[in-house]
């Protein structure tokens, strides 16, 4: 009698557990259920938090004095420092390194190399930058993209315009990656030409690829294809706008007296504290160079037996120590591309720094999906994207936040400014004008300030410029373990970072 009581308690328990477990979410404003097929399959889905994608870290959002922070020895007065604020968002620990955009062209050769073999052909780095009319640098010419011994070293040659394209080659195949390990796609080494795995034509239906098992539809009680709205794919990686990229080589959080307040106890000159470019800490590296740069006149690495910078040219993406933030090489190593359209000024009017103080960032074209009389995207192009079209001006002449489809120029040589370029005559800034930041191998230590900004059109290259990817955080700028507001008081907090392997 005993025992059959116990059995009774458990089987009662059981029953309770999995009612309560089955029970289902119902909306606060409606009373109907989440989730359930027989209240018409709604899907509320409960997300973890963004995953962190290869390479990346989170680089948290704040407020900071955006500008130069060394002496404006040029006199171009050219970053007026002010103070902005940048949203969370991801970037790369390192440089995009030599074997990441090898791995790009082989997968741009084995897919498009047959029917569309200048795709892979306007991909190609080049590699006649390391030519100089007095100096023997031929053999880099050959050795610094092709040789092994480079494949960990930042890829260079590479213009404004191809490293956007590499970053849309990347969101492309980790997301892919992603739906593969969630079980959902196999591995498909066949694609070829407009048949091949893009985030976007995937989620428009114009893409299938090779399905190992979809997602249950709750409205059908079948299955579904993944959709936007289950926020299992990343967003698009990207270059870093200005600001960003500025914000992560100061990474001021380092010099933050507390946790508990904001206060920062010391500027930075460079990523890392003091007025020098050598480690000042009393330890085993005290006095060592902390980044790749030039010295002085033809002074690129030190002395034999006592090399400063152990790099003739460029170093290893993961060379010196990293900064705050955990990223490389933000100063020195090579100079990187940004997403901005170089002005000089960046601050000319009240109103400027009004309206640009959150994600500051000049040089947008807004674009949008072509579709047809039904209102779904056309037919993919010839190499599987969706097309898209710019927005003309006359179709936001309603609207109250732009008027413009084009906004390269405003406050900056439009109808409403006092400045204007002539390209060519008396300036060489067009509209093919991207910022450049931080110092690279052939610079001098000016340059490696995050405050520092060159330029270069956007289809040349250097063999001093490289680029690494960022990424929009969307959630909680906090990381995924804060929901939102402020963490004060909150007793649990479900912990979800979730690495990329």
């Amino acid at each position: 009698m005993k025992n059959l009581f116990g059995f009774g308690l458990v089987l009662l328990v059981l029953v309770v557990a999995s009612s309560s477990c089955g029970k289902k979410e119902r909306s606060s404003t409606t009373g109907w259920k989440y989730n359930d097929t027989e209240w018409g399959g709604f899907e509320k889905r409960d997300y973890e938090g963004q995953a962190t994608g290869p390479n990346l870290v989170l680089v948290e959002g704040g407020t900071f004095m955006m500008g130069v922070t060394e002496q404006d020895v040029t006199f171009e007065w050219n970053n007026i420092p002010r103070r902005v604020t940048v949203s969370s968002f991801y970037m790369d620990e390192t440089e995009v390194a030599n074997i990441d955009y090898k791995e790009y062209l082989y997968w741009l050769g084995r897919v498009f190399g047959e029917s569309y073999p200048e795709v892979k052909v306007n991909a190609l780095p080049d590699t006649l930058v390391w030519r100089e009319e007095l100096a023997y640098n031929e053999p880099f010419v050959e050795t610094y993209f092709r040789h092994p011994a480079y494949d960990m070293y930042p890829v260079v040659g590479v213009s404004w315009l191809q490293a956007n394209e590499y970053a849309k080659w990347r969101t492309d195949r980790v997301n892919e990656m992603i739906l593969i390990e969630r079980g959902i796609l196999d591995p498909n080494s066949d694609q070829k030409d407009e048949d091949n795995f893009n985030t976007e034509a995937y989620l428009a239906g114009q893409y299938e690829g090779s399905v190992r098992k979809n997602l249950p539809d709750l409205r059908t009680g079948g299955e579904r294809k993944v959709q936007f709205e289950d926020g299992i794919m990343l967003p698009s990686y990207r270059l870093p706008t200005e600001a960003e990229w500025e914000y992560a080589a100061l990474a001021l959080q380092g010099n933050q007296t507390s946790v508990k307040d904001e206060r920062i106890s010391d500027r930075r000159l460079y990523p890392w504290n003091g007025n020098t470019v050598r480690e000042q800490t009393r330890n085993r590296y005290q006095g060592q160079i902390l980044a790749n740069f030039k010295r002085g006149r033809g002074d690129y690495m030190g002395m034999a037996g006592k090399l400063n910078d152990n790099a003739h040219i460029t170093a290893p993406v993961r060379a010196y120590m990293p900064n705050d933030f955990g990223l490389y090489n933000m100063a020195g190593n090579v100079s990187e591309w940004t997403m901005d359209l170089y002005r000089p000024l960046t601050s000319t009017s009240l109103r400027d720094v009004e309206n640009h103080d959150l994600n500051s960032y000049r040089g947008g074209i807004f674009k949008t999906k072509e579709l047809d009389e039904n209102g779904a995207p056309v037919q993919k192009d010839s190499i599987g994207r969706l097309r898209y079209r710019y927005v003309e001006d006359d179709e936001v002449a309603e609207r109250e936040n732009y008027k413009k489809g084009k906004v390269y120029d405003y406050l900056d040589g439009d109808k409403e400014s006092e400045v204007a370029y002539d390209y060519g005559k008396s300036t060489l800034i067009n509209d093919k004008a991207r910022v450049v930041k931080g110092g690279s191998w052939a610079d001098r230590a000016y340059w490696m300030a995050p405050g520092a900004r060159r330029f270069k059109q956007e289809d040349k290259s250097d063999r001093t410029i490289g680029f690494r990817c960022a990424m929009t955080r969307t959630g909680s700028p906090g990381g995924n373990e804060i929901k939102g507001g402020n963490s004060f008081g909150k007793k649990s907090i479900r912990k979800t970072k979730r690495k990329y392997k």
